[in-house]
């Protein structure tokens, strides 16, 4: 697999590197990332980008802009850097991942400017109903169907009770809080006990490190109270990589990340190195499995094989990029339909050879209405030292559509 990918991405950006040198891109592609501190995964997607079709100023495809660190407090930056690409009379799309606040805003003004640009959001920070206000597509992973789906992973690889750390900050995000409340009644439908647990938020007062301390010394006591048959789950991503050691040392499961990635935890968690395989996904999570099997975790411990925030980049870049080529800009009914879901999903499938995604419209729980500009997304889950489970492909109960958040979630 590694060898068939790293062939393939040399012989693309070979053919375009080429085509670039022969003659300028007709048209551009705009995106916006986090930076290397910030967001490191989205980022390397852009750069993907950038060696597949070219950089613009050198007569490429892609102009790449990041937004700042302080990104909470610096919308008027993010907002003017967006706003920007759309005065290059060649800017035919633009990708912003992650969405961070204030995208929505940018994008309503780019639609001022420049109504021929096609506006795609990447994770939005801000609610489905914001962002597709002006974003002509927003994706996100979804939040739903893993909320059905992870807890009938941990089930396929041997788990009873499923455990779900969070608090009380995450639990008041609808997509969180919404989440757990399908996670519970999963279990109950699955035949799973499920147990909710409370540990620090990382920016209370504790800080990160204390609300890491907390999962490693609780971790003994709550596999010794739900057993080593217990699935364990976090929503967030400083918690995770203590519970991985502590799952990988002591027992239990743990299906994937809130975010998965083989980066997410596992290299913190295992001492792995990872400096050489630097955006190699099949090499990293060649490493990172080795690594969790002599670790005694294996087939107990489970991840997405490629990052969402990379392939979210690429993928986006890509399904621009095809919406332009062939002519979909000129077809009224086009976004938002059955075929345009299918071609989001081949171009997330595009940049993961061996993985596979699942893909629906987001559906609003309060009225059942479906918004086809909101594209929800699943990887299928692989299993280290395993293999994937299959769940990319499972078809996700109606019922879970319609459930709403509980004031036990909030």
């Amino acid at each position: 697999m590694k060898l068939k990918f790293a062939l393939s991405v040399m012989l693309v950006c070979a053919l375009f590197s080429g085509a670039i040198a022969a003659e300028p891109a007709k048209y551009h592609i705009g995106v916006m990332t986090g930076t290397v501190s910030q967001s490191e995964d989205d980022l390397r997607g852009a750069e993907l980008m950038i060696k597949m079709y070219g950089d613009a100023k050198d007569g490429g495809m892609i102009t790449h802009v990041t937004y700042p660190d302080n990104f909470p407090s610096e919308q008027e930056t993010t907002i003017s850097q967006i706003v920007g690409l759309a005065d290059d009379p060649l800017m035919k799309v633009i990708v912003v991942n992650q969405a961070v606040p204030g995208t929505a805003e940018a994008f309503r003004r780019v639609r001022e400017k420049r109504s021929d640009i096609l506006l795609l959001a990447g994770e939005p920070h801000e609610d489905p109903g914001v962002i597709t206000e002006s974003a002509h597509v927003a994706t996100h992973t979804d939040h739903i169907g893993r909320g059905y789906t992870i807890p009938l992973g941990a089930k396929k690889m041997g788990a009873k009770t499923f455990v779900h750390i969070s608090f009380p900050r995450h639990m008041s995000y609808e997509t969180l809080g919404l989440r757990r409340a399908i996670m519970e009644e999963a279990c109950k439908d699955l035949g799973i006990k499920f147990v909710f647990e409370t540990a620090p938020d990382p920016t209370s007062d504790v800080g990160m490190a204390g609300a890491q301390q907390y999962i490693l010394e609780n971790m003994p006591a709550w596999i010794e109270k739900y057993g080593k048959d217990a699935a364990f789950f976090c929503t967030n991503d400083g918690h995770t990589e203590p519970l991985l050691r502590q799952v990988a040392a002591l027992g239990g499961y743990f299906v994937e990340a809130d975010l998965p990635s083989p980066l997410m935890g596992y290299p913190g968690a295992l001492g792995i190195d990872l400096s050489a395989e630097q955006g190699d996904w099949p090499a990293i999570l060649k490493k990172v499995e080795d690594a969790v099997v002599k670790a005694g975790g294996g087939g107990r411990m489970g991840t997405w094989a490629y990052s969402w925030g990379y392939t979210t980049t690429a993928a986006l870049v890509e399904f621009g990029k095809r919406y332009i080529d062939n002519g979909y800009d000129k077809d009224e009914n086009y976004l938002g339909s059955a075929k345009a879901l299918r071609d989001m999903r081949a171009a997330y499938d595009e940049f993961c050879p061996g993985a596979h995604w699942g893909a629906s419209y987001f559906i609003e729980a309060a009225t059942g209405v479906k918004n086809s500009k909101f594209v929800l997304l699943r990887q299928d889950t692989y299993v280290l030292g395993g293999d994937y489970l299959g769940l990319a492909d499972v078809e996700i109960p109606e019922k879970y559509f319609s459930i709403r958040m509980t004031p036990a979630a909030q």
